[in-house]
């Protein structure tokens, strides 16, 4: 009431400035033009900060409509390429499908070691296992693993066009043409919204276009390996689709509902099964990817009419799904924007957590029905600084830390801890840390003739370079101290990790009071030495050992990374040739496996050491496979621990064979095993519910935003400074005087009289 009326008093005090400032110099012979110039300046400037009376900050990006809602606010820096859960293998695409897809399964938000649990299964799938004959057999003798999938009922789509039905139920936008989309741009064009409950045939369907010859999708090679009939299935369609493109066009829907799949049974109308060849246990994490998420058959086919694609409507575009969120606005050169789909289940925030998560505050909506989030929109950003400084003024609720800004957010302490800086502690923003399930690593080709192979001048060689790259100098001077020296392929956090003394790699490093020091380079330069390279020579000819860095696609700011690894070898006399490619180049450089040496990652699929120690594994080298085996290596001891090791469950005989293998490729070194990044994000006091879940894609339905504490402090930080305002006010006042002293003196001087 207050404000109201302070604001139409303001409104009023602006009426009253426009016409003390224009009306009375419309007679320019009255009024001189340099006292009518300062008096509209005058007005320019009182103008915007009577417009500010309503209390707003003058910096709000948002409509005044949103100042309390419950929305929140982040960013993207690019457009994602793919939201079909099919294609879709990317980090930046799970944050929007991730919250509009549901596999059967997901990860338990809060429970550490990664569990999962049931999202829309009705409970854990079934296993059985079967002989060669379909015989029910023990695990140890199953030549097939069979999942058994039951779904909850009553479960439904969120609304869409895909889903609307007539009074006779029949589908209301099918058969359209360019006459029918003529109105139409976007998906909130279309009238009509319909949805229908989820069944187990669209989980089937999905699996299906894993092998849809049109898709692509990026796990069919992996699938097909253990899905029993896919790898036929898709040579099937193929020659289907063949036929029906040479007949009806590209845009022709094939059907995949007309073509059963051997390895994929529809049960009942909730249960469907899943034939695995042998053993694979990681496939149940694989059931909680949006790639094994229920796609109705309904949405392909209306996307695959005509006109649809020129118009962007697409399921790489506008997805479907029955999660908490649906996309509403995709609009990648400006904004993104998800909403609370009305039609969501029964969910409910976990009850249980870690010990401290009550402490933390974790616990604190147990049991509340979720989502909270109404809405979150996502503003494209493609520039650290003007994200940051959003961040900073209330309007983005979180943030990543930049090498820009990392010193104004986080400081050292003494003892190497790492807090906030006092001005973000002031803000009530806090900082929220984890070691990401990524490895960076430097690998070597093991089929190249001076750095590869299996004798003691190549693996002397390796384990000393290793010792001279320190990764702990990296890290500090490149990533502001983000990141763990990795002791092994498998990051903190995954099974088969260990930490402390037993987890050290004692080719490189030693345990000095209670915590890894690096080998000297002393200790580096007598390992070359051995390998027949003294002082950085080869003792058979005399000549100064060269080693190549193959590198992609580098730019001017990767020079001062370059001179660094260059330092690095010096170290120990040898000098590093880095030959930068295009990124085409590199990758097929990488395919033939002539490269010599360079720099690889891998973040985790899922969490199992399987999926990290694989990357080692013979069969799956680059160069005679085209797996991901990227540095070609292959020990036979090492392949049989990984076939043995592979699908076993968690417990203290495969933790055995985990560190027998990897002694075994420590004292081999065909990697630098580099490092593991750690995340470090910003969160405002408003925003609640934070527990980093580097396995999960749909968290977004348990955080929970306080919008009367974000606008109270956007309201705080962001009042203007409006003392120059004053200062240029009174500056153009002092102005005026001397001009409306010649004016008065001009208007008090008597007439002349005229002959």
């Amino acid at each position: 009431m207050i404000r109201s009326a302070v604001y139409n008093a303001c409104r009023m005090a602006i009426r009253h400035i426009k016409v003390f400032s224009f009306y009375p110099w419309r007679a320019a012979d009255r009024h001189p033009t340099g006292v009518r110039w300062r008096l509209y300046m005058l007005a320019l400037l009182v103008l915007p900060w009577l417009a500010s009376c309503d209390g707003r900050a003058w910096n709000n990006p948002y409509p005044a409509s949103q100042d309390k809602a419950n929305i929140l606010y982040s960013a993207f820096s690019g457009r994602p390429k793919h939201l079909d859960p099919v294609r879709s293998y990317s980090s930046d695409e799970y944050l929007f499908i991730g919250q509009i897809y549901e596999p059967p399964l997901q990860y338990h938000y809060l429970k550490r070691p990664y569990r999962l649990e049931p999202l829309t299964a009705d409970g854990m799938p079934r296993v059985v296992y079967l002989d060669s004959k379909g015989r029910v057999t023990t695990r140890d003798k199953a030549a097939f693993t069979r999942y058994i999938i039951r779904i909850r009922k009553g479960i439904r789509y969120q609304p869409h066009p895909a889903l609307a039905v007539d009074e006779k139920g029949r589908p209301r936008y099918l058969g359209l043409n360019e006459a029918h989309l003529k109105r139409i741009r976007t998906l909130a064009d279309f009238k009509y919204q319909g949805t229908r409950e989820l069944v187990a045939a669209d989980y089937v369907y999905q699996i299906k276009r894993i092998a849809h010859p049109r898709l692509q999708s990026p796990i069919y090679s992996l699938m097909a390996d253990y899905i029993v009939g896919l790898r036929d299935y898709a040579r099937r369609l193929r020659q289907i689709d063949r036929k029906l493109v040479a007949n009806k066009g590209r845009e022709a829907w094939l059907d995949l509902t007309r073509y059963p799949l051997r390895g994929v049974k529809l049960i009942d109308r909730y249960t469907y099964a899943i034939l695995i060849k042998g053993r694979y246990p990681q496939f149940l994490y694989w059931l909680a990817m949006p790639f094994f998420a229920p796609v109705p058959p309904e949405a392909e086919r209306f996307y695959m009419q005509p006109g649809m694609k020129e118009r962007n409507l697409t399921l790489d575009w506008y997805p479907i799904g029955t999660g908490a969120y649906m996309l509403t606005v995709n609009d990648p050169n400006r904004r993104m924007v998800l909403e609370r789909n009305p039609n969501y289940h029964e969910d409910r925030y976990p009850r249980h957590g870690m010990p401290g998560d009550r402490e933390r505050g974790l616990l604190r909506d147990a049991g509340k029905r979720i989502p909270f989030i109404d809405k979150a929109v996502y503003s494209l950003e493609k520039e650290t600084i003007p994200y940051w400084n959003k961040f900073l003024q209330g309007y983005y609720d979180a943030s990543g830390i930049s090498s820009d800004n990392f010193d104004q957010a986080i400081q050292f302490t003494t003892t190497g801890d790492v807090r906030l800086t006092d001005d973000m502690r002031r803000k009530g923003i806090r900082l929220v840390t984890a070691v990401q399930a990524t490895t960076i690593y430097m690998g070597f080709n093991m089929k190249d003739p001076v750095v590869g192979g299996y004798g003691e001048r190549a693996r002397k060689l390796r384990q000393a370079i290793s010792i001279a790259v320190d990764y702990e100098e990296y890290i500090s001077i490149f990533a502001n101290g983000r990141g763990v020296a990795a002791q092994s392929p498998i990051p903190p956090g995954i099974f088969g990790h260990r930490q402390g003394r037993a987890g050290i790699n004692p080719v490189v490093y030693r345990w000095v009071n209670g915590r890894p020091r690096r080998r000297s380079i002393a200790e580096a330069k007598r390992l070359l030495a051995e390998a027949g390279y003294p002082g950085g020579r080869d003792a058979r000819t005399g000549k100064p050992l060269l080693i190549h860095l193959d590198v992609r696609g580098g730019g001017p700011g990767d020079k001062a990374y370059w001179d660094w690894l260059r330092k690095q070898f010096r170290k120990i006399d040898l000098e590093l040739v880095i030959r930068n490619t295009d990124y085409n180049r590199f990758r097929e450089k990488m395919r033939k496996g002539n490269a010599q040496l360079f720099v690889w990652g891998w973040n985790a699929d899922y969490p199992d050491p399987e999926n990290f120690l694989f990357l080692l594994y013979g069969p799956n080298g680059k160069v005679d496979h085209g797996g991901e085996n990227v540095a070609n290596y292959a020990n036979p001891e090492y392949d049989r621990l990984f076939e043995r090791m592979k699908a076993m469950p968690n417990g203290p005989a495969r933790q055995r064979i985990i560190d027998r293998m990897l002694a075994i490729l420590r004292h081999d070194a065909p990697w630098l095993f580099g490092f593991h990044p750690r995340s470090f994000t910003l969160f405002h006091r408003w925003y609640h519910n934070v527990s980093p879940n580097l396995m999960a894609h749909n968290t977004l339905k348990y955080r929970r935003i306080d919008p009367l504490s974000r606008a109270q402090a956007r309201q705080a930080w962001n009042r203007p400074v409006l003392w120059p305002v004053w200062l240029l006010l009174g500056l153009f006042v002092i102005s005026l005087i001397p001009a409306i002293v010649v004016w008065r003196r001009r208007e008090t001087r008597p007439m002349k009289e005229v002959d």
